[in-house]
């Protein structure tokens, strides 16, 4: 039986909003108030007012939130601003406590919450890893034994000696993730930390990330980045307005934060003909997505070919019928359609029967993201459309940080609805130096 890291049962936390605290009062404030209540009550001055009650409005960041961690789980937690992700992290790190509920953590835990909190801005980078590493919990000796590491993995070694307020932006945050990185914790709670630093200092975070989940650490995630959680996290929370929406694998939870997979899936089949998209000409039976080994996947990785298959009855002969897809991203960006152009069955009326039609995409050809398919069947001339189901299923392209694919070394976002690997050239020329200089043949 898998041991567990941490368990969340029913947490819940509570803010109060809106509620007016009394200022701070001197003695000089207090007397001058009381003399002028007697003066009033002297001449007869003061008007009684009915007094006004205040509604303290409170708030639930988190509500009744319940899951298990195994240990060398790599959890994602995602949901958009206010769902309560960075509470529960607070909640699990022990610096907030819950309303109601409870929380349990087997192991050390390390928490890299926010990036740079305790960094003194007079002191050195040398003192700061120090001053900020014994904040984040680690003992003297665990610092300097790792000390050479952070150096490297920040990339300040000229500055070292220099106080941070001299750093650049990008130095400062490569200098406070490098301590924070180094935490010898078997729990790491990372909230939404891989999103500062340029893209290679990105790509870096990633690998340590990674690193962390192949050496048998428990980490939770914290991103509104859709790419970080499903490149890391096999498993994902979502969170919306403070209640546990979807726990399960990340794909799927990605569909369900994204707003565009909510009943979608990577199959999809009508099995009573008289409720199937279509018309007396023909009805569709079943969209899928298969992968290369012909099982039906809701996740592809990018640089592996990805096949659409339509299955679809004709009930009336003499029709020349076109199967086409539809491909849309998760913004509703219609993206490209594709039509059966088989010579097989182009221009040539098919007869009654069922049919499986299969359009394949190539890898390395979609951008990472969740992708959803429209499935139709067509005539020509006339234009007639016999069936469209405009969501019928949907996956997600996972991209690689292997370097093999388009993306190359590059860690940071990339924009763009397809990314092919395209082909390049470079033609060298070398300097000829002569008594007049250099000059290129």
């Amino acid at each position: 039986m898998a041991e567990v890291a941490l368990r969340a049962q029913a947490l819940s936390k509570r803010y109060r909003i809106g509620a007016s605290r009394p200022g701070y009062r001197t003695l000089r404030d207090a007397l001058s108030e009381g003399l002028t209540r007697t003066l009033r009550t002297a001449y007869g001055l003061v008007r009684l007012r009915p007094r006004r009650s205040r509604t303290d409005d409170t708030i639930w960041a988190l509500k009744d939130v319940s899951f298990e961690v195994e240990r060398g789980e790599v959890v994602g937690i995602i949901g958009r601003n206010g769902s309560g992700k960075s509470t529960l992290l607070k909640v699990l790190s022990r610096i907030t406590r819950p309303t109601t509920g409870s929380a349990e953590i087997s192991g050390r835990a390390g928490s890299l919450l926010e990036v740079g909190t305790g960094f003194h801005p007079e002191l050195t980078g040398r003192d700061n890893i120090y001053l900020n590493g014994a904040i984040l919990g680690m003992k003297r000796a665990e610092i300097a034994r790792k000390f050479d590491e952070i150096v490297a993995f920040a990339e300040v070694g000229k500055l070292l000696d220099t106080p941070v307020k001299h750093y650049s932006s990008g130095m400062y945050v490569r200098l406070a993730f490098a301590v924070a990185a180094h935490l010898e914790a078997e729990i790491l709670l990372v909230d939404e930390v891989l999103a500062v630093g340029d893209a290679a200092f990105q790509r870096k975070c990633i690998r340590k990330m990674q690193e962390a989940g192949e050496q048998g650490r428990t980490v939770l995630f914290v991103s509104h980045s859709a790419t970080a959680i499903t490149r890391l996290c096999p498993r994902s929370i979502l969170l919306d307005a403070g209640y546990l929406q979807t726990d399960g694998p990340s794909h799927q939870v990605m569909n369900a934060y994204l707003g565009t997979g909510i009943g979608l899936v990577a199959a999809r089949e009508w099995s009573n003909p008289a409720q199937a998209p279509g018309n007396d000409v023909a009805r569709l039976r079943a969209v899928r997505v298969r992968g290369e080994d012909g099982s039906v996947r809701e996740a592809m990785d990018i640089r592996r070919p990805v096949a659409i298959e339509l299955e679809f009855d004709v009930l009336r002969p003499g029709f020349v019928l076109v199967p086409n897809c539809h491909f849309f991203n998760e913004e509703s960006v219609y993206l490209f359609v594709t039509s059966d152009l088989d010579e097989e069955w182009r221009n040539r009326p098919r007869p009654v029967g069922r049919y499986v039609a299969t359009v394949w995409l190539p890898g390395n050809f979609l951008a990472e993201g969740t992708l959803i398919v429209g499935a139709a069947l067509s005539t020509l001339t006339p234009l007639v459309v016999h069936f469209y189901e405009r969501d019928a299923v949907a996956f997600q392209v996972i991209d690689s940080l292997d370097g093999d694919s388009a993306r190359g070394d590059y860690a940071g976002p990339m924009p763009g609805v397809v990314r092919p690997i395209l082909q390049w050239t470079t033609r060298f020329l070398p300097p000829v130096h002569d008594g007049e200089g250099a000059r290129y043949a």
